[in-house]
């Protein structure tokens, strides 16, 4: 079939690609002309493991093309995939939407014959009526269409894996014709046993969000376990491996660390939230997860505090920027929380992420921020060695290069990558979240 992505982020280019590898013919388009004019020549604009060659290889198959024309995009596909951003309004800490109608707007004015709009952008749960409503009007009726909830599951560092082999796909739609169409476009995911499971509109858009905010309490409820655990003198990764093992609850996200960040738990938890406020309803368990993972965020300076007292003129080493190991994005990272607070405490900060390093410098412009070359370099006469990030490649640090490069032994392992015991065998003084 014939596929537009108006949007090019993550979402849009990731499932555009991914959707020309499955064979349809595929425009990803953007009114960012330097992102397009990238993406022509081959350069991706995001990190993502295997990205870059798939671009390559649909482009030279002739199933993979990029334009800066919305409409020319919109009038010759059969189905329209609206994967533009939907960031929290940091006002009212609801999806900011503009985008999103005017993709829908958009879309009416070039509707030149029967099409589909599909909402692959994370939007609450409504959105699809008022998308239709925004084509009614622009379009005054003249053509036949279908609007649909498609909202996407896929995760930073892994999305070329999680689009190919999903958990499952969810399809919302309001006709026959709509879900046959839609089923087409799925048609290799589901030849390969993967299931596509079609709802009503309503009930897709909220899957997403639902999901959302599920694994982000999980997450939330592991840490109060790791705080409580430092108090007790139990270890959470035991807790968390004797919990796993129960199939009713499961071993992912049961990891302790510095609390959820990236570009969409934080946003759709709160999101939620606001939606539930506008229907009346109050969800308590999910705004207590949302508290309990912003003050989660600062638990390596309340560590660096019982240590040191003062942190004025200690030099910090910070490991890893971006919210999570394999991507490149710092939205909503812990990094950025952690390092501010340092800072204000009057500390000095080198910093080290594999990937992430210009991309924090684009979210976080202070001045005083110093970036080392690699993670080693970083660490040179630092008072203490703070991880943020679970990079592989921070697993296998060895303590006697860290041992012969520091000021003082201090490691604060905000993802416990480390062990205790290891560590303090060294000379180290450890700080581990819950172990």
């Amino acid at each position: 079939m014939k596929l537009a992505f108006i949007g090019t982020g993550y979402v849009g280019l990731v499932t555009g690609v991914c959707m020309a590898e499955l064979g349809h013919t595929v425009v990803c388009a953007d009114i960012d002309t330097r992102k397009i004019a990238l993406l022509k020549r081959g350069v991706m604009p995001i990190y993502e493991m295997g990205l870059e060659d798939l671009v390559e290889k649909n482009v030279s198959e002739g199933r993979l093309t990029f334009t800066t024309s919305i409409s020319k995009a919109i009038k010759e596909s059969d189905v329209v995939f609206s994967a533009v951003g939907t960031p929290e309004d940091k006002k009212t800490g609801k999806a900011d939407l503009q985008y999103v109608y005017t993709v829908a707007e958009t879309f009416a004015k070039n509707l030149n014959n029967y099409k589909i709009l599909v909402n692959k952008s994370t939007v609450p749960v409504g959105t699809a009526d008022k998308c239709r409503d925004i084509i009614l009007h622009a379009s005054k009726g003249a053509k036949e269409f279908d609007v649909v909830s498609n909202p996407e599951f896929l995760r930073e560092g892994a999305a070329i894996k999680d689009f190919l082999n999903p958990d499952r796909v969810v399809v919302g739609v309001a006709s026959e014709k709509a879900k046959v169409a839609m089923e087409k476009i799925y048609r290799p995911i589901a030849r390969a046993g993967r299931p596509v499971i079609v709802t009503d509109i309503r009930s897709a858009e909220l899957i997403k969000y639902a999901s959302n905010a599920f694994l982000a309490t999980k997450i939330t409820f592991i840490n109060e376990i790791a705080n409580f655990c430092e108090k007790t003198g139990a270890n959470v990764k035991e807790v968390a491996k004797g919990m796993g093992a129960d199939s009713r609850i499961g071993s992912r996200f049961l990891y302790a660390g510095i609390g959820y960040g990236g570009s969409c738990f934080p946003k759709d938890v709160q999101a939620l939230i606001e939606t539930g406020k506008e229907y009346g309803h109050k969800f308590q368990i999910i705004e207590s997860a949302d508290k309990v993972n912003d003050a989660q965020k600062l638990r390596p300076i309340t560590f660096l505090k019982k240590h040191f007292k003062s942190l004025k003129g200690k030099k910090i080493a910070v490991w890893g920027l971006s919210f999570k190991p394999r991507t490149d994005d710092v939205r909503e990272a812990p990094a950025l929380y952690v390092i501010d607070a340092l800072l204000q405490a009057g500390a000095r900060i080198i910093a080290f992420d594999p990937v992430a390093e210009e991309a924090f410098k684009e979210a976080f412009s202070d001045k005083r921020v110093k970036y080392a070359k690699n993670a080693y370099a970083a660490t040179e006469d630092a008072d203490a060695l703070l991880v943020m990030t679970e990079w592989d490649e921070f697993r296998s640090a060895e303590y006697s290069e860290l041992a012969s490069r520091m000021k003082n032994r201090v490691i604060v392992d905000g993802r416990n990558i480390f062990e205790r015991k290891e560590a303090e065998a060294e000379g180290f003084v450890y700080y581990g979240i819950g172990v």
